[in-house]
């Protein structure tokens, strides 16, 4: 069952690590027929390239377009990676905020960041700069145009976001989330200050930096467990952050916690505390050489259909 996009050398080798798990660690009794199995592997196939995206295309040249809001082919990830190669750091995080407050839409793409953070065509738009001075501003011009923005039907936020508005007011609205950011941010100065303030309090330790940021990130309005976990490892796959998440951070999720659960008892029963969860969990990323957001990606896709592979873009 092997495809162009699941090589078989790919797939023996995750075969051969969970095989090696189960005998020196727990059972994995979700995959204990081989069909779960292999859709599980090729799930696991799809995350670490999901994470190793972003810097295969740091790898090849990037049109200056990429970062005009105005442009076309506007992309904020490209953007931030841009961004971060000419030094302006604060416009590469903020960036990677917008890109993840928003998503990526099935069918309108990039929209919703590229027409608020370009201002609907006029200038300045705005930049980190424009929006921290004053994010007031921001709310004021968003509540004048949000009717215009979310016109249309091919429009709205990403598959990560559902619960999320555009609104300017509302306390799960874009306006409440981006003057709540800036604050969070501007504490420590500007984003440099707040991830070395986060490295400095952990030792250095990259997990315990993650971790720092993760439970202080709490302080943005409408990030829950989801958004903060995308943001946090998207500024440590442009390479902003030298972060990685300790573990999969189960406590609120939804998709990644029964994954876990059908992975690691075979059912949704909630036999295995959370914690018991998280440690297996772990234990399992260690024995498969991939780190916990390809762990939680893997199994949030896979326990959607177990026995059926689906590739997820989101």
């Amino acid at each position: 069952m092997a495809t162009q996009r699941h090589n078989l050398q790919e797939i023996n080798k995750f075969q051969a690590n969970l095989a090696a798990f189960q005998q020196l660690h727990y059972p994995l009794p979700g995959i204990g027929a081989a069909l779960d199995r292999l859709v599980f592997i090729k799930q696991l196939i799809d995350s670490v390239r999901r994470v190793n995206y972003v810097k295969s295309i740091e790898s090849r040249p990037i049109s200056p377009q990429r970062a005009d809001p105005h442009s076309d082919v506007f992309d904020p990830i490209r953007a931030a990676l841009l961004h971060k190669s000419s030094g302006n750091f604060d416009e590469a995080c903020w960036l990677v905020f917008l890109a993840t407050h928003f998503g990526v839409h099935i069918k309108s793409k990039w929209r919703y960041v590229q027409e608020v953070y370009g201002k609907l065509g006029a200038q300045p738009y705005w930049s980190w700069n424009q929006v921290s001075i004053n994010p007031t501003n921001f709310r004021n011009w968003l509540r004048t145009n949000e009717a215009h923005i979310s016109r249309g039907t091919d429009r709205g936020f990403g598959g990560h976001r559902p619960y999320t508005s555009l609104s300017a007011d509302k306390p799960n609205g874009t306006g409440a989330a981006v003057e709540s950011y800036v604050s969070w941010v501007t504490k420590h100065g500007n984003h440099q200050g707040l991830i070395t303030n986060a490295l400095n309090a952990c030792s250095g330790n990259n997990k315990g930096a993650f971790d720092y940021l993760y439970r202080s990130m709490t302080e943005v309005r409408s990030f829950g467990r989801l958004a903060r976990f995308d943001y946090l490892t998207m500024l440590a796959k442009t390479g902003l952050a030298p972060i990685t998440p300790p573990h999969t951070y189960l406590q609120g999720a939804t998709g990644p916690i029964r994954g876990a659960r059908l992975m690691l008892q075979g059912s949704m029963a909630t036999e295995l505390s959370t914690h018991e969860l998280e440690s297996r969990l772990i234990a399992l990323g260690d024995s498969l050489g991939v780190d916990m957001q390809v762990v939680e990606d893997a199994l949030c896709n896979w326990q959607k259909h177990p026995s059926r592979y689906v590739l997820f873009r989101g």
